[in-house]
Protein backbone atom coordinates (compact mmCIF):
# COMPACT_ATOMS: atom_id res chain seq x y z
CA UNK A 1 0.00 0.00 0.00
CA UNK A 2 1.27 3.43 -0.97
CA UNK A 3 2.21 5.59 2.11
CA UNK A 4 -0.32 8.29 1.20
CA UNK A 5 -3.12 5.71 0.83
CA UNK A 6 -2.13 4.24 4.21
CA UNK A 7 -2.21 7.68 5.83
CA UNK A 8 -5.62 8.44 4.33
CA UNK A 9 -6.99 5.07 5.50
CA UNK A 10 -5.67 5.69 9.02
CA UNK A 11 -7.28 9.13 9.08
CA UNK A 12 -10.62 7.79 7.82
CA UNK A 13 -10.63 5.18 10.60
CA UNK A 14 -9.65 7.75 13.24
CA UNK A 15 -12.51 9.91 12.01
CA UNK A 16 -14.96 7.02 12.56
CA UNK A 17 -13.76 6.62 16.16
CA UNK A 18 -14.37 10.30 16.88
CA UNK A 19 -17.59 10.51 14.84
CA UNK A 20 -19.02 7.62 16.89
CA UNK A 21 -18.75 9.48 20.22
CA UNK A 22 -19.72 12.81 18.67
CA UNK A 23 -22.99 11.30 17.46
CA UNK A 24 -23.66 9.75 20.88
CA UNK A 25 -22.98 12.98 22.77
CA UNK A 26 -24.02 15.79 20.43
CA UNK A 27 -25.96 14.22 17.60
CA UNK A 28 -28.59 11.57 17.15
CA UNK A 29 -27.36 8.46 19.03
CA UNK A 30 -29.21 6.01 16.74
CA UNK A 31 -27.25 7.39 13.77
CA UNK A 32 -24.07 5.61 14.92
CA UNK A 33 -25.52 2.57 13.13
CA UNK A 34 -24.60 4.25 9.83
CA UNK A 35 -20.92 4.05 10.79
CA UNK A 36 -21.02 0.23 10.78
CA UNK A 37 -21.04 -2.30 7.97
CA UNK A 38 -24.43 -3.89 7.28
CA UNK A 39 -23.62 -6.81 9.63
CA UNK A 40 -21.41 -4.77 11.98
CA UNK A 41 -21.20 -5.61 15.68
CA UNK A 42 -20.82 -3.75 18.97
CA UNK A 43 -19.83 -5.93 21.90
CA UNK A 44 -19.20 -5.62 25.60
CA UNK A 45 -18.01 -9.12 26.58
CA UNK A 46 -17.96 -8.52 30.33
CA UNK A 47 -21.44 -6.96 30.23
CA UNK A 48 -22.73 -9.82 28.10
CA UNK A 49 -23.91 -7.54 25.30
CA UNK A 50 -23.59 -8.25 21.60
CA UNK A 51 -25.50 -6.12 19.12
CA UNK A 52 -25.33 -7.21 15.48
CA UNK A 53 -26.54 -5.50 12.33
CA UNK A 54 -27.47 -1.90 11.55
CA UNK A 55 -31.14 -2.22 12.56
CA UNK A 56 -30.23 -3.67 15.97
CA UNK A 57 -27.47 -1.07 16.44
CA UNK A 58 -29.91 1.73 15.59
CA UNK A 59 -32.39 0.41 18.17
CA UNK A 60 -29.75 -0.18 20.86
CA UNK A 61 -28.07 3.22 20.64
CA UNK A 62 -31.37 5.00 20.01
CA UNK A 63 -32.75 3.71 23.32
CA UNK A 64 -30.53 5.95 25.40
CA UNK A 65 -32.50 8.02 27.98
CA UNK A 66 -33.68 11.38 26.61
CA UNK A 67 -32.52 13.16 29.80
CA UNK A 68 -28.95 11.83 29.60
CA UNK A 69 -26.10 14.32 29.24
CA UNK A 70 -22.76 12.81 28.27
CA UNK A 71 -19.35 13.75 26.96
CA UNK A 72 -16.82 11.17 25.90
CA UNK A 73 -13.14 11.91 25.49
CA UNK A 74 -11.25 9.75 22.99
CA UNK A 75 -7.46 9.49 22.98
CA UNK A 76 -4.51 7.27 22.05
CA UNK A 77 -6.18 6.25 18.78
CA UNK A 78 -3.78 3.79 17.17
CA UNK A 79 -4.87 2.56 13.74
CA UNK A 80 -3.03 -0.24 11.95
CA UNK A 81 -3.92 -0.79 8.31
CA UNK A 82 -3.72 -4.55 7.72
CA UNK A 83 -4.64 -4.64 4.01
CA UNK A 84 -6.05 -2.35 1.33
CA UNK A 85 -9.58 -2.73 2.73
CA UNK A 86 -9.07 -3.68 6.40
CA UNK A 87 -7.66 -2.03 9.50
CA UNK A 88 -7.58 -2.49 13.27
CA UNK A 89 -7.47 0.11 16.04
CA UNK A 90 -7.26 0.54 19.77
CA UNK A 91 -8.48 3.77 21.40
CA UNK A 92 -8.94 4.92 24.98
CA UNK A 93 -12.04 6.68 26.28
CA UNK A 94 -13.35 8.47 29.36
CA UNK A 95 -17.09 9.01 29.78
CA UNK A 96 -18.65 11.80 31.82
CA UNK A 97 -22.39 11.25 32.14
CA UNK A 98 -25.48 12.16 34.18
CA UNK A 99 -29.16 11.30 33.90
CA UNK A 100 -31.99 13.67 34.81
CA UNK A 101 -30.43 16.58 32.90
CA UNK A 102 -32.78 19.54 32.46
CA UNK A 103 -30.33 22.15 31.13
CA UNK A 104 -27.66 24.45 32.44
CA UNK A 105 -24.30 23.56 33.89
CA UNK A 106 -23.84 20.39 35.92
CA UNK A 107 -21.13 20.35 38.62
CA UNK A 108 -18.13 18.42 37.33
CA UNK A 109 -17.43 15.00 38.76
CA UNK A 110 -15.15 12.10 37.93
CA UNK A 111 -15.73 10.04 34.80
CA UNK A 112 -18.20 7.18 35.18
CA UNK A 113 -16.24 5.01 32.75
CA UNK A 114 -12.64 4.69 31.62
CA UNK A 115 -11.69 2.01 29.15
CA UNK A 116 -10.72 1.23 25.61
CA UNK A 117 -12.21 0.01 22.36
CA UNK A 118 -10.77 -2.56 20.00
CA UNK A 119 -12.07 -1.89 16.51
CA UNK A 120 -12.00 -3.68 13.17
CA UNK A 121 -12.67 -1.61 10.05
CA UNK A 122 -13.56 -2.60 6.51
CA UNK A 123 -13.68 -0.47 3.39
CA UNK A 124 -16.94 -1.11 1.52
CA UNK A 125 -17.42 0.53 -1.88
CA UNK A 126 -14.59 2.94 -1.10
CA UNK A 127 -15.95 3.98 2.33
CA UNK A 128 -14.35 2.94 5.63
CA UNK A 129 -16.83 1.53 8.18
CA UNK A 130 -16.70 -0.16 11.55
CA UNK A 131 -17.02 -3.91 11.19
CA UNK A 132 -16.66 -4.76 14.87
CA UNK A 133 -16.30 -2.64 18.00
CA UNK A 134 -15.45 -4.30 21.32
CA UNK A 135 -15.62 -2.39 24.61
CA UNK A 136 -13.23 -3.10 27.49
CA UNK A 137 -14.18 -1.39 30.75
CA UNK A 138 -11.70 -1.76 33.62
CA UNK A 139 -13.08 1.32 35.44
CA UNK A 140 -16.84 1.87 35.71
CA UNK A 141 -19.55 3.00 38.04
CA UNK A 142 -23.19 4.06 38.17
CA UNK A 143 -24.48 7.03 36.22
CA UNK A 144 -25.29 9.85 38.69
CA UNK A 145 -28.73 11.45 38.61
CA UNK A 146 -29.12 15.24 38.74
CA UNK A 147 -32.10 17.55 38.83
CA UNK A 148 -35.25 17.37 40.84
Amino acid sequence: MDPLQRLLAERDCERLVVDFVHRLDLGEPASVAQLFTEEGTWEWPEGGRLVKGRAALRKYFGSRPADRLSRRLMSNILVTVTAADTALATSYFSTYRVDGYEGGIVPAGPPVQIGHYRDAFRRVDGVWLLEARVLFLPFGGPTPRVGR
